[in-house]
């Protein structure tokens, strides 16, 4: 009888919500080459972090942190009324091989997303014996709330910003010969 009720007490603990088993989000990570955050670039650190610097600073992204070897930026968008869009991105630049004439230049990218959030005030009013009683008022405040984020997922988003890069590192390289 205690086997039994075990039993059916496991199921219903791994059942959860709709009777599905949640799944862990690393579950999905694939960790393959064929998809990666990363692009070869044929210049030292210091040339490609200024041209992934530039890249983003032309996109309207601003700078929140600047190293030699890495880049912080990002850009907010409102792309319907009462919802807010951020993108982050983390640019980080390492040497490859011995004589630094290389590099890898890492990028991640996060999108959250905010709602806005109504939230009536409500006034105390202290009344000598009584105590006190809180009174709604017809005004009310309204403040970002984050909903979601997530980790742009490789692919276009990424190629094209890589582009833009080897552009801009191209131009940096006329300019300075």
């Amino acid at each position: 009888m205690l086997l039994a009720v075990t039993v059916l007490a496991g199921c219903a603990w791994q059942s959860g919500t709709n009777g599905r088993v949640p799944h862990s989000v690393y579950q999905h990570e694939r960790f393959q080459a064929d998809e990666t955050f990363s692009r070869l670039f044929d210049a030292g650190v210091g040339e490609t972090c200024e041209a992934a610097r530039r890249a983003l600073l032309s996109q309207g992204y601003v700078i929140t942190a600047s190293r030699a070897d890495a880049i912080s930026g990002s850009k907010r968008f409102q792309p319907e009324g009462e919802v807010h869009m951020e993108i982050s991105f983390t640019v980080v630049c390492v040497p490859e091989g011995s004589s630094g004439r290389l590099s890898t230049a890492y990028v991640s990218a996060q999108q959250d997303r905010y709602v806005i959030k109504k939230v009536a005030n409500n006034t105390s009013v202290g009344v000598g014996a009584l105590g006190s009683i809180s009174v709604p008022l017809s005004a009310s405040e309204e403040s970002l709330v984050k909903v979601g984020s997530e980790t742009i997922p490789a692919g276009q988003f990424y190629d094209r910003y890589f582009a833009l890069m080897a552009r801009l590192l191209a131009d940096l390289r006329e300019g300075g010969e």
